[in-house]
């Protein structure tokens, strides 16, 4: 697997076969990365609306993509 200064620079490539597989390699390395920190703020006791004000999206939608996690939710969640 590539790193991720590699596939930025790929990303920007003009073959589309490139530049589309490294687009493609980042949004799974992202993902990745966004599961690994809500999980990493849950166990800090974080709730979901405050991950999403630095997320930028909406309570419901962290919930909805990451609320069957390990961590059963809270009421206030």
């Amino acid at each position: 697997m590539s790193d991720g200064a590699t596939l930025a620079r790929e990303a920007s490539s003009g073959d589309p076969a490139v530049g589309l597989r490294a687009v493609r390699a980042l949004r799974e390395l992202a993902d990745r990365l966004e599961s690994l920190q809500v999980a990493n703020a849950r166990d800090h006791g974080w709730s979901f609306q405050e991950i999403a004000v630095f997320l930028g999206v909406s309570r419901q939608a962290v919930h909805k993509k990451h609320g069957s996690s390990r961590r059963p939710s809270r009421k206030e969640d």
